[in-house]
Order: C-alpha cells, then sequence, then structure tokens
C-alpha cells in the first residue's frame, strides 16, 4: 500500500489525509478564482485539484464502505444496518 500512498502524479505528493487534501483543495479553488495566475500556473493547479478531488472521493467512498448505522426497528429493538448513502428509503 505504501506505493499506492505515494503514487499521486507528477504535481505533488500524496496528501497527508483526507483534511489536508480538502483544506489543500480549498486554496486551490480559492487562488484559481483571484484570476492572477498565469495560465501555465492555473493548468498546474487545476491537474493538482483533479488529483485532490480524486483522493477526497476515493476517501469518502471508503469511509462510507465502513459505516454501520443502528436502526430501532418497528418493536424498538436496535439493529445494524448497512449505510445506504443518500437513500431517504425506510423498510
Amino acid at each position: 500500500m505504501k506505493s499506492e500512498q505515494k503514487k499521486m502524479g507528477h504535481n505533488g505528493s500524496e496528501p497527508e489525509s483526507f483534511e489536508s487534501a480538502l483544506g489543500e483543495l480549498e486554496a486551490i479553488v480559492k487562488k484559481l478564482g483571484s484570476g492572477d495566475l498565469a495560465l501555465e500556473d492555473s493548468i498546474k493547479l487545476f491537474e493538482r485539484g483533479v488529483e485532490l478531488s480524486h483522493y477526497c472521493t476515493k476517501k469518502l467512498e471508503e469511509a462510507e464502505n465502513k459505516i454501520s448505522m443502528l436502526v430501532k426497528d418497528q418493536k424498538g429493538e436496535i439493529k445494524p444496518q448497512d449505510f445506504q448513502g443518500d437513500s431517504t428509503e425506510e423498510e
């Protein structure tokens, strides 16, 4: 897995955490939004932003797969139920 961790692309290294990746992504968005960068710099930042976005998406998907919610059934008993994401369906 160590080889995966360092495999982020030519624009940067693997973030230390989801939070650090999100912080870096927010900073990139702010810089790009300023409009003060040269075209080449903007392209490099955009590429890094895409890499970070993919990293964050992957981490969120991994977290979603681990989540299990405890839900009370009709009898008031607590039972484990897999996380269903955006689904608001009740059983």
